[in-house]
């Protein structure tokens, strides 16, 4: 293990601290709890789990002391283990249990539900394995979640989404990108009903849902900043005037391959853009200003929009670049598009007309 400067820093300052209150280490247990957690913040995750082995007092140090693991290193057998570290790590906040292949099984969830209550941040994704008696035990024991991410996990319905939204009601960010299954426009109306503070949705590939759902995330989610509906191929330019209508802080909107999209949607996106501009478009924090307002839409192969449109959109929003190196408004295979650019190149073309040329 190789430490940075600061780290090891860190350590020295509290073996002078050590030398000054006169406490000698004779034996890996008189490792002082702070020393012990502040060296195991400068290892893996594997060597953690190693360490908690060395002596009771160190099993019982990091069973208090730790709140964040990663296990996504675990290529077989994650099951096994989670099944035998959730009983240990009960003050986990932060869980990352994403697979490369599918290991995790309905078991090993509701033994993490049932031991690591004050978990606020859970990666499953890629659990292909487990069905709704995960979220079940994760609603009855985990009602602090902010951030779930069950992205690829197709084996649970949207009765066992609904279920979750009304116990996590504090669920901030959601991924639930592939899960076609278990998206639909009932999943969405609960999440609109019983999670008012989420910000950042990733529906993705969630074919079945429609405009109704859609529009009643809209009404129910006025804080979402960040919504991917990539290849939800049924909305249509309702979903997005709801979004613009009643999503005031929207940041990021992907719309990749919504093909019933058309100028309408761009046009109520714009307006809300002028709409909002004079009390919530730009705010003061910690003394300066801070753009708000779309900075990344994707409206690739979106092909029935227009150049004036989508113009429209650009004009209203200066952080959306069509510029080299800042692309955040994403037009590929939209090949009618070629003629809307953002403030920086007219800019730069109008600065470049400015400047006298030599006469020839």
């Amino acid at each position: 293990m190789v430490m940075g400067g600061e780290a090891s820093m860190e350590l020295d300052q509290c073996f002078q601290k050590m030398k000054m209150e006169g406490i000698s280490i004779k034996e890996w247990r008189d490792i002082p709890v702070e020393l012990l957690m502040r060296i195991l913040s400068l290892v893996d995750d594997r060597n953690v789990i190693v360490a908690s082995g060395v002596c009771c007092g160190w099993r019982d140090a990091i069973s208090f002391g730790l709140t964040r693991l990663r296990l996504s290193w675990c290529n077989s057998n994650m099951n096994s283990l989670v099944l035998s570290l959730a009983p240990k790590f009960v003050k986990l906040q932060t869980l990352i249990l994403r697979q490369d292949k599918p290991q995790l099984e309905d078991d090993a969830v509701e033994a993490i539900a049932n031991h690591c209550h004050e978990l606020q941040e859970l990666d499953l994704s890629k659990s292909l394995k487990i069905t709704d008696r995960s979220l079940y035990a994760l609603a009855h024991c985990c009602p602090d979640l902010t951030k779930l991410n069950l992205s690829g996990c197709t084996s649970f319905s949207d009765t066992a989404i609904a279920y979750l939204t009304r116990f996590c009601r504090k669920l901030k960010v959601l991924n639930l990108c592939g899960c076609v299954k278990a998206v639909t426009d009932n999943a969405l109306e609960a999440i609109g009903n019983n999670c008012n503070q989420m910000q950042s949705l990733n529906l993705g590939w969630c074919e079945n849902i429609s405009d109704d759902g859609v529009m009643n995330l809209a009404y129910g989610c006025p804080d979402l900043r960040t919504l991917d509906l990539c290849g939800c191929v049924l909305i249509t330019d309702e979903s997005v005037v709801a979004l613009a209508d009643w999503c005031v802080h929207l940041r990021s909107l992907g719309l990749y391959y919504c093909r019933n999209i058309t100028d309408r949607a761009m046009y109520s996106l714009a307006q809300s853009g002028v709409k909002n501009k004079p009390g919530s478009w730009k705010s003061v924090k910690k003394g300066k200003y801070d753009e708000e307002g779309l900075r990344s839409l994707n409206i690739s192969q979106c092909t029935a929009l227009t150049p004036s449109a989508v113009q429209a959109v650009c004009d209203s929003f200066p952080a959306l670049h069509t510029c080299s190196g800042r692309h955040s408004l994403v037009m590929s295979g939209c090949l009618n598009l070629t003629t809307v650019h953002c403030a920086c190149i007219l800019q730069a073309h109008r600065a470049h007309n400015a400047v006298p040329h030599p006469a020839h």
